[in-house]
């Protein structure tokens, strides 16, 4: 084989890959971006350039300062959402990931706990959302537990509808994708480390702080990243737990699709895509996720 041979083989075997990457990502991303700034009325989409879609979605909102605009307002509700989710499965996912690779012995008791981690997913999210309906309702069984213990004397209307039930199934829901970076993470740690760190007369938290946390940090950022841009991006929970009363911007776009305003709702998703990815990015800057992969 010849040296142009020997250069182009990479090139060669990435191709597929560089393909499916194009066709799958990057065209329908164009798209959207080309759609974003197309002008539309009432039954149709007009392909003529026009930056209007942008400037509907921050319509009002300087002149508004120092209150919100109803775009400003929904952003800061997506990302509290998001924001809570992150650190709720941040712990979670920390704390059974550590259970699993430094307290369970056994390859094979690891592998069933962590599918027991998996059954969930068995099912679809709305199913698993339903799930908590019964549960949470005015006359759900945690109303009725709460009853009939006595540490409450009404039934409570907060449990469902509200931020709490979003933010519950939001952790229902993607806890695993926390789990699983994290504990891949753990189990790369050489366990001599932790001997050291023992031997050095550091304590348990001590260790876990200063020897695991660092060296868990890649698969930290990846299972945040995985959290963040599903939740950010989420519709369906908030719609289905939040009884249709809860804005956020992935609810805002689902509306507009539905009345047929593919520009706006393109618009919308493209500054929503900026801010994920100033997201990312930043993650990226503080952890080097490339130790992971």
């Amino acid at each position: 084989m010849n040296a142009f041979g020997k250069t182009s083989t990479p090139y060669w075997q990435a191709l597929p890959f560089a393909l499916v990457f194009l066709l799958f990502f990057v065209l329908p991303l164009a798209l959207i971006v080309m759609v974003s700034f197309w002008d539309y009325n009432g039954y149709q989409i007009i392909p003529a350039f026009t930056g209007q879609n942008y400037v509907e979605v921050f319509e009002g909102c300087l002149a508004d300062l120092p209150d919100l605009c109803l775009t400003f307002a929904t952003y800061l509700s997506t990302l509290k959402f998001c924001l809570t989710v992150w650190a709720i499965t941040l712990v979670l996912g920390f704390t059974v990931a550590y259970f699993l690779a430094f307290h369970v012995q056994t390859l094979t008791m690891q592998v069933v706990l962590f599918l027991l981690c998996t059954v969930p997913f068995w099912t679809s999210n709305v199913i698993r959302m339903i799930s908590w309906i019964p549960l949470l309702g005015r006359n759900g069984l945690v109303n009725d537990a709460l009853l009939s213990t006595g540490l409450v004397s009404e039934r409570q209307d907060w449990l469902l509808y509200s931020d709490f039930s979003v933010v519950l199934a939001f952790v229902h829901l993607y806890t695993l994708f926390m789990i699983v970076p994290i504990f891949n993470s753990m189990m790369r740690i050489d366990r001599s480390l932790l001997e050291a760190a023992h031997d050095a007369g550091a304590s348990g938290w001590q260790t876990v702080w200063n020897v695991v946390v660092p060296l868990c940090k890649p698969g930290i950022a990846i299972g945040s990243i995985f959290v963040i841009t599903i939740v950010m991006g989420d519709f369906v929970t908030i719609g289905v737990m939040g009884g249709q009363q809860i804005a956020s911007i992935g609810k805002i776009i689902q509306v507009e699709m539905s009345y047929l305003q593919f520009p706006a709702a393109a618009a919308n998703a493209v500054v929503l895509l900026a801010i994920v990815l100033l997201i990312i990015w930043g993650l990226t800057r503080m952890v080097d996720i490339r130790k992971e992969l």
